[in-house]
């Protein structure tokens, strides 16, 4: 047979096509024709007329490759298809490409035979052509096998029999992080088997690459794919390889292959999903050739409370699948609301009926059965009043919030659902707009679902632009219920309000959007712009944003290198990149021009409305993006031009490896700021530093006293107990290291872990160790060390200056700063610590206790006749007469305890103290024996010897 089909072709050897292309042909006319014996058993089709007559008619697609490399985030992507006409006579192609909508062409080439055309960008002054090959704008339509969130590419010419064609499409994409994963999705639906096909996908992330997968390919329309429900490994062919910072997936079917997964050649969305290493702190700030990128993800953070409202059509057209899928992801959202959150429901037609009037109730089990019983007693009937049903909805949020003391940091929110358009009661969409303004007044934001093609998705979506929101559209035949759910599960969890990011005026211009109404667990802000000052070294960036029942301060200094570390051009393979040598300059001009398209949109003044398009039009003809203003006109490359070759703008990464340096903005290095920051606080000397080394400053006595305690690793001391009165305490955990050679101790220790307790006003505690701060107050939140922060609550307030400090301050009164030793490489005997100094003691009382405490509301006594008798020795050198006498007194709380003078040093050595030595771990000195100050465990609140308490 196969001999047969080579003689029947009658190619000449230059025609020829390799075995992978023969056998595409041959396994794609034997499944057309043993589906037909399937589907019709009494008319057999002649299989040699119906192969030929497809040969005659449909040029072939030898080849379809995409090749794809994403930089921080930002992808470039390149497709590049090749068709043959085999048949005696100009034959037409058609080559189609379904492109996520947020993408933006950057080239487009063709070459047939021997002549080139290529894409030129021009702005739009008319309406286009039916022979412009451009991106199609209409709203994704099933019948053309388009999903929802893409667009189609179409390109058509007439290829000269026994010819070739060649169509090379590139765009660019900035991913969007959604649910804790940003997500690559290609399209690979050639319509045919294609004899070489080969996906080809390169991820550089030096933040760390983290949870990368490759799920099935997913193809709502195709059902035969061979995928066993709950199947979540790769498709067929698929490899995946990764180092910490780079990964390279490559999916490379077989014609066999293709066949296993689709007959008609339309395989699917081939998707990667992956996510970064990230902490909470500033974010992730990349610097390059004058421009930076900023991603702002943060984790750990406690969840905001929610007051929800939503507002749910039951229209006529929302008869069967659509309301019972509605009902479905409404129950099951239900189900994930938080004990602390508010809601109500509003179903809408012609009328509006509301659920519970005039209020918000909370979440509690009775609550949401009754709600549920309300979602399914739910029937599609009459209009669509979508005016009527917003107004309601904000009036009822907008009430709630007035008439209630709620939370000033928790979220409010209506999530609007409708399958069609306004037909009762005001349906002018400019008025429902200027109403729906009005009504939210920006005092919470609006999300709005569509289903099906009967919708106004420019309704929709600039609603949700006008209110702070976001916007989804699904299909009809779409499972609608996992995709509310999975829009519900992008909004549901609010982590941040109120997130502004600053960066000084001086030292940057052009910035894009930098105030954010809320983060959304999951999700990221991203902010991009230009350097003014080309010479500094550094970028100093702040964050503020609240947090249930805190203010957070995140801030640092970004290295600027100038030696241009993160110039790639230099990277094996990336010598013959273009738009990826300037990935974020690209990345800053997509979010510019995405920002100028949503405000034209939501602009209703006419000026204001050509600027915008003047300004984003002029932006995109500079970086050759197709816009809504630009269009892409194809011009013959000239007679004697030479095919044009295959031209990635995504660079090769072969052989990169670890070599790239670092692309993220550098983190300042430990101690470049720390004088600065150091000077800024005001601190005693009364503190616990070292191995440990114990100061006590008694400021009306004029001198210190100091001591050591030779604790054992794994002990608990209690530093300062006031739990009953203020109700702070303060512990410190010892580690183990060994003792330096000669030395005569059998080993050292340090404070590894500081535990502050308070509980008063209300139940909080930080937990501090050299690498991270843990705040719980009810909501518990992780903060690095080696990042600026501060963290503020009613009572609390926690600032940490990286690398060097922190400073805890309670209720204004009483403050505390633990300092960080970290050891860049430390000797077998060294371990990172830190270091405990009270700074403001004001508000503990005069019953406060522990090794600390027990000093700072009680005064020690020099015995005078010791002072005496040296002073007449030195001459009245009262420094010199501590000095030369070994043994002095001190008189402490009646007790008498032999000093020495000795000399230590605390904060770093940076500071040198005079003061009097207690021996044999403080004997007679503290009440008690050090044991006594033992807890036994770091929460441990006992406020007397032998007594356990715990917060």
């Amino acid at each position: 047979m196969i001999l047969w089909l080579c003689l029947c072709w009658g190619f000449s050897p230059s025609a020829g096509q390799p075995d992978s292309e023969l056998m595409a042909r041959y396994l794609e006319e034997q499944l057309l024709a043993d589906s037909s014996i399937v589907e019709q058993v009494a008319h057999r089709v002649p299989r040699q007329a119906k192969f030929l007559q497809r040969l005659e008619t449909r040029p072939r697609m030898s080849e379809f490759h995409v090749r794809s490399t994403i930089i921080s985030r930002y992808a470039f992507t390149t497709v590049s298809c090749t068709m043959v006409n085999s048949g005696s006579e100009a034959r037409e192609a058609v080559f189609e490409m379904q492109i996520p909508a947020a993408a933006f062409i950057s080239n487009f080439t063709m070459s047939i035979g021997n002549k080139t055309y290529y894409g030129e960008v021009t702005g739009k002054e008319k309406k286009n052509s039916s022979d412009d090959k451009e991106r199609h704008k209409k709203p994704p339509s099933p019948t053309e096998g388009r999903e929802n969130g893409y667009e189609t590419f179409k390109a058509s010419v007439f290829i000269p029999r026994k010819m070739q064609a060649r169509f090379i499409l590139h765009y660019e994409e900035l991913l969007q992080r959604r649910l804790g994963k940003y997500e690559y999705t290609v399209s690979i639906r050639p319509q045919q088997l294609v004899g070489r096909l080969r996906v080809e996908v390169n991820i550089l992330e030096n933040s760390g690459i983290v949870s990368l997968e490759v799920p099935p390919l997913r193809n709502s329309k195709q059902k035969g794919n061979g995928k066993a429900e709950g199947d979540v490994s790769p498709p067929p062919s698929t490899v995946i390889g990764h180092t910490k910072t780079l990964a390279k997936v490559t999916f490379n079917p077989s014609v066999v292959e293709q066949t296993r997964i689709a007959r008609n050649g339309i395989l699917g969305d081939f998707i990667i999903r992956y996510d970064v290493n990230r902490e909470l702190s500033v974010g992730d700030v990349q610097i390059l050739n004058g421009y930076f990128v900023h991603y702002f993800a943060p984790t750990d953070l406690p969840p905001l409370p929610k007051n929800v409202v939503f507002v749910l059509d039951s229209s006529a057209s929302m008869v069967g699948t659509k309301l019972k899928q509605t009902k479905e992801a409404l129950f099951t959202i239900l189900q994930d609301l938080r004990p602390e959150d508010h809601f109500n429901i509003i179903g809408f037609s012609n009328r509006i009926k509301v659920w519970q009037q005039d209020r918000l109730v909370p979440v509690t089990p009775n609550n949401i059965r009754d709600a549920k019983k309300y979602i399914h007693n739910m029937s599609p009937t009459g209009g669509t009043n979508i005016n009527g049903a917003l107004q309601t909805g904000a009036k009822l949020l907008n009430d709630y919030i007035a008439q209630n003391d709620i939370d000033a940091r928790s979220v409010s929110l209506i999530i609007f659902l409708t399958d069609g358009r306004p037909t009762v009661g005001e349906t002018q969409s400019s008025k429902i707009l200027s109403n729906t303004k009005d009504a939210i007044r920006d005092k919470f934001c609006l999300f709005t679902i569509g289903i099906g093609n009967d919708v106004d998705h420019k309704l929709l979506e600039r609603m949700a632009l006008e209110n702070c929101g976001m916007t989804r559209l699904f299909q009809e035949d779409e499972d609608a219920a996992s995709h509310l759910k999975g829009f519900y599960d992008e909004i549901g969890t609010p982590l941040l309000s109120d997130i502004r990011v600053d960066y000084p005026e001086d030292d940057v211009e052009q910035v894009t959007q930098n105030f954010f109404p809320n983060y959304f667990n999951g999700s990221e802000i991203i902010i991009a712009g230009k350097l003014i000052n080309r010479t500094s070294d550094k970028l100093h960036v702040e964050v503020t944003a609240s947090n249930s029942k805190k203010y957070i301060l995140l801030k640092t200094d970004v290295a600027i290198d100038l030696l241009s570390r993160n110039d790639i051009r230099g990277v094996p393979g990336l010598e013959d990149g273009k738009g990826d040598n300037n990935y974020i300059e690209r990345a800053w001009s997509y979010l510019t021009i995405k920002e100028l398209l949503n405000s034209r949109l939501k602009s209703d003044d006419s000026q204001e409305k050509d600027n915008l398009m003047e300004k984003a039009k002029s932006m995109a003809l500079a970086y050759n993006f197709v816009t809504p203003f630009t269009v892409l006109k194809m011009k013959e490359a000239g007679l004697h031009s030479e095919p044009s070759q295959e031209e990635f703008i995504s660079p090769s990464t072969d052989g990169i490896g670890e070599k790239l340096q670092s692309l993220q903005g550098h983190k300042a290095p430990p101690g470049v700021h720390r004088e600065r920051d150091k000077q800024r606080i005001k601190i005693s000397k009364t503190s616990a530093d070292g191995d440990p080394h114990f100061v006590i400053d008694f400021p009306s006595s004029k001198f210190s006293v100091c001591f050591n305690i030779d604790g054992e690793p794994g002990d608990i001391l209690r530093l300062v107990s006031d739990h009953k009165e203020s109700g702070v305490t303060v512990n410190g955990q010892l580690i183990g290291a060994p003792a330096p050679p000669n030395g005569h101790k059998k080993h050292r220790t340090y404070f590894s872990t500081i535990t502050i307790l308070s509980n008063k006003p209300e139940r909080s505690y930080l937990e501090i160790t050299p690498r991270r701060v843990i705040l719980d107050d009810g909501e518990r939140l992780v903060l690095s060390c080696g990042r600026s922060a501060v963290v503020r609550s009613r009572s609390l307030e926690v600032s940490i200056s990286a690398f060097s400090n922190i400073t805890v301050t309670i209720r204004d009164s009483i403050s505390f700063v633990i300092l960080i030793h970290h050891y860049k490489k430390p000797a077998p005997y060294q371990r990172n610590h830190l270091g405990f100094y009270i700074s403001n003691s004001k508000g503990l009382s005069s019953d406060s206790h522990g090794l600390l405490g027990q000093f700072l509301n009680h005064e020690v006594k020099l015995l005078q006749e010791s002072l005496n008798t040296r002073r007449q020795e030195a001459g009245q050198n009262q420094t010199e007469a501590l000095k030369a006498n070994p043994t002095n007194t001190l008189k402490v709380k009646g007790r008498l305890v032999p000093v020495v003078w000795k000399q230590r040093r605390i904060y770093n050595g940076q500071q040198e103290v005079d003061c009097w030595f207690a021996k044999n771990n403080a004997d007679k000195l503290i009440d008690g024996s050090y044991k006594d100050y033992l807890a036994s465990h770091p929460f441990d609140t006992g406020t007397s010897f032998g007594t356990i308490n715990s917060l």
